[in-house]
């Protein structure tokens, strides 16, 4: 496993290879959520490289930048067996390098929306990051976990619209064993905050059952299905809850495949999110718990 630190030492590595190249984008502070798209990336591609960085530009004015959770050694510790050939690791000053001005800058709904109208520019920053890593990288598929739904719509319309010759690769969200998705960022999460961010999962579940068992489809009534969870913990703060086109991000009236059930709390100082995607079929992707296996993309 190869560490490299700057654009022109990945690209000299790319020159190496023959075969198909795998890339997983993360910020680090890695987790099982991580390396399940490590092991994807492993099966499917002759050669993988994870790329760690914290990208500044997509973190607001008073977001948590400066405070993010990082573990360079430990991340380094838990690649190192899974077949990872490079693990990129650049500077700020190598990605965004003095008199740097060019964006890439979506628009509408899709951007403007939900996180969006919550995080103004992030979506800006991400696109714009992850854009320069497909170009420094050249992977041929690249891989990343539903978690994050409304940026795996972002970048899935980014390869699109701009013809990139990448294959995207969406894998389930991956669950503690009470269904709280695992994030870098519940690292933040005091011991009683954390017994009681399993009420995302259980706010999902709830809008879940209300579409599967009671046969509603009112977005109001299985979005208020999911409130009243959320409503019974003093201690969670709700920022919404959100029923979505899985494809346009458009907000629904009426709950229908393909879908996003979307939601985001604070829990003391932690922002949390969420999701189920409702598929075409009717089957829910509702994430895997722990060491869970399964190719259930969207």
């Amino acid at each position: 496993m190869h560490i490299v630190r700057t654009v022109q030492a990945m690209r000299h590595e790319h020159e190496q290879w023959t075969g198909s190249v795998g890339l997983v984008p993360t910020m680090g502070y890695l987790h099982k959520g991580h390396l399940s798209l490590v092991e994807h990336a492993r099966a499917e591609n002759e050669h993988v490289v994870v790329s760690i960085f914290i990208n500044p530009t997509q973190f607001g004015q008073h977001e948590d930048l400066a405070s993010y959770p990082r573990d360079i050694e430990h991340d380094l510790q838990l690649l190192s067996n899974l077949g990872v050939d490079v693990v990129f690791i650049p500077t700020v000053d190598e990605i965004y390098p003095s008199g740097f001005t060019t964006y890439v800058t979506p628009e509408g709904p899709l951007v403007e929306q939900g996180e969006g109208a919550i995080r103004p520019g992030h979506f800006r920053g991400v696109a714009t990051v992850v854009l320069k890593l497909f170009l420094i990288v050249q992977p041929q598929r690249v891989y990343f976990g539903q978690k994050d739904a409304q940026q795996v719509v972002v970048i899935r319309r980014m390869i699109e619209d701009l013809n990139l010759p990448i294959t995207m690769q969406t894998l389930p969200t991956i669950r503690e064993a009470d269904g709280l998705a695992m994030s870098s960022r519940n690292s933040y999460l005091t011991a009683s905050e954390r017994a009681s961010a399993c009420v995302l999962y259980r706010a999902l579940s709830a809008a879940m059952a209300a579409f599967d068992l009671q046969r509603l489809t009112d977005v109001q009534a299985i979005s208020g299905a999911a409130r009243t969870v959320v409503d019974s913990m003093p201690n969670i703060r709700l920022e919404y809850i959100e029923i979505r086109d899985y494809s346009t991000f458009l907000p629904l009236q009426t709950l229908r495949p393909p879908a996003l059930v979307l939601i985001a709390v604070r829990i003391g100082k932690t922002r949390l999110i969420d999701n189920f995607v409702l598929h075409t079929d009717g089957r829910w992707d509702t994430g895997l718990i722990g060491d869970q296996v399964s190719r259930a993309n969207p």
